[in-house]
């Protein structure tokens, strides 16, 4: 009988639910896919703290997805926390509440083994090269950063620059103002220097966007053609983001005030906050870097972990039962 596991991706801004089975001896089938906000990290993420009401919400949530893994016959549940539940000063707390309540055992992974497991995500939906690739995963509390071809990631690091956190740090105005778009880029620059060096020691010219943010952008830009489809995809899938499709929507988004993105096509309530700060991100690099290709990868952390399991891969991971 084929295995059915469930995956649980604990985010900073969102909790992450895959439900998949084994089909055949290298590959898997997506049962069920959801998301629910949970805004771990609001009004206190770059003090190590989770607030009661976040607190709250993240127990709502875990619940939630718990009894749809109940529905759906999964005999295994695997679930990981990441930057907001790394840095928090309770975090221990939120992890023994979810092992009360489900069961559920929460294990709490670093900066580059989510890293790593974004890559396998990704690697899936997109046919990588002998050339070099930079992945990026844009989170709430972390981004992470990847640089990797086909076969092999040859750099990766987790940068705590989530757009909650930049968000609490900077606090921009309604709409951000030039100012602050300038001061927001000049500390990228000076935290990623690394991150730059590197793209242009491996003449990088690709940028994998996965999952989160990156749907979003894709959402919005199908909704300004016309395009309203809103159903996640089930499958392996990248879909190619075109420079000036981009280029507009930052355009549009930069300028927009709250109460304007709340009217917004495919742009979903719980980025409304956010999405300006994780626009002027990928903005960033691809300016830096001088990218002018990107695809949206519907697959990461979550597909990367059945990935690995399935294809029984060590690297440091205790996937527990």
């Amino acid at each position: 009988m084929a295995l059915r596991v469930a995956v649980l991706d604990l985010g900073t801004n969102t909790f992450n639910l895959v439900v998949a089975e084994q089909n055949g001896l290298d590959s898997f089938q997506i049962l069920h896919s959801s998301k629910l906000p949970v805004k771990l990290g609001e009004g206190g993420i770059n003090r190590g703290q989770i607030i009661p009401a976040a607190f709250h919400r993240g127990i709502d949530a875990v619940n939630t997805h718990y009894r749809t893994i109940k529905k759906l016959n999964a005999e295994k549940i695997v679930a990981f926390g990441t930057s907001a539940l790394r840095s928090a000063k309770k975090g221990h707390l939120f992890i023994s509440t979810v092992k009360r309540n489900t069961g559920i055992d929460i294990e709490i992974i670093s900066g580059d083994q989510e890293a790593e497991l974004i890559y396998y995500g990704v690697r899936q939906t997109y046919a990588m090269t002998d050339d070099k690739y930079l992945i990026l995963d844009i989170g709430g509390g972390s981004n992470e950063l990847i640089v990797a071809n086909k076969t092999k990631i040859f750099w990766k690091h987790s940068y705590d620059l989530g757009i909650a956190r930049l968000l609490e740090k900077f606090r921009p105005s309604d709409p951000i103002t030039s100012d602050e778009i300038e001061s927001i880029k000049i500390y990228l620059a000076g935290e990623t220097k690394d991150l730059l060096k590197t793209c242009r020691k491996y003449n990088v010219r690709t940028l994998l966007g996965a999952s989160g943010s990156f749907e979003t952008f894709v959402a919005m830009i199908k909704a300004d053609h016309g395009d309203f489809e809103t159903e996640p995809a089930l499958f392996p899938e990248s879909i190619q983001i075109e420079s000036r499709d981009f280029n507009l929507l930052y355009e549009k988004l930069i300028n927009s005030t709250i109460e304007e993105r709340k009217q917004m096509k495919g742009l979903e309530p719980m980025r409304i906050e956010m999405i300006v700060l994780a626009c002027l991100f990928v903005k960033f690099i691809l300016e830096k870097l001088q990218i002018n290709t990107m695809f949206q990868s519907n697959f990461s952390l979550k597909e990367g972990v059945i990935y690995q399991m399935i294809k029984n891969i060590d690297h440091g991971q205790s996937f527990s039962n």
